[in-house]
């Protein structure tokens, strides 16, 4: 026969887990604080700046890569249609975007709280760790200059 929902998962009670295991309390518990402020502020601030050069600078690649992509395959697109290889139905392309459109605002409007919760998350996390943020956004700008 089935099981019940309730038979098909145990239940982990983690308090009783970090009562036995030490460490989980030490590294998880209510006065843990951030593991960053242990360090003191010129390495949070190295290693913010580091993290965030390498960051920037795989984002600046990748990004000249994207671009030139869709750039190419779009010029590609373009001499095809011109030279009469590609024929292409701008009416219809255009009203796949607009029903593409009318459907990323429905799923926006319906994501809105979660991306306002996450969003609510991320300044509680930079407010916290600001030493760290800042070097990881100087170290950011950089990578992108680089």
């Amino acid at each position: 026969e089935h099981e019940s929902d309730d038979d098909s998962y145990e239940v982990l009670d983690l308090t009783e887990y970090a009562r036995r295991h030490h460490w989980w309390n030490r590294v998880f518990g209510r006065n843990s604080g951030p593991i960053v402020e242990k360090y003191s502020v010129a390495t949070q601030i190295v290693m913010g700046g580091v993290t965030g050069w390498c960051a920037g600078f795989l984002f600046q690649k990748v990004g000249k890569l994207a671009a030139t992509a869709v750039g190419g395959g779009f010029l590609l697109l373009q001499i095809a249609s011109h030279s009469g290889y590609v024929q292409v139905d701008w009416k219809r392309v255009e009203k796949d975007v607009n029903k593409a459109k009318k459907q990323l605002k429905k799923r926006a409007n319906k994501a809105a709280p979660e991306i306002n919760s996450l969003i609510e998350e991320s300044t509680e996390f930079i407010k916290q760790n600001i030493v760290v943020s800042s070097g990881f956004v100087g170290g950011f700008l950089l990578g992108l200059a680089s």
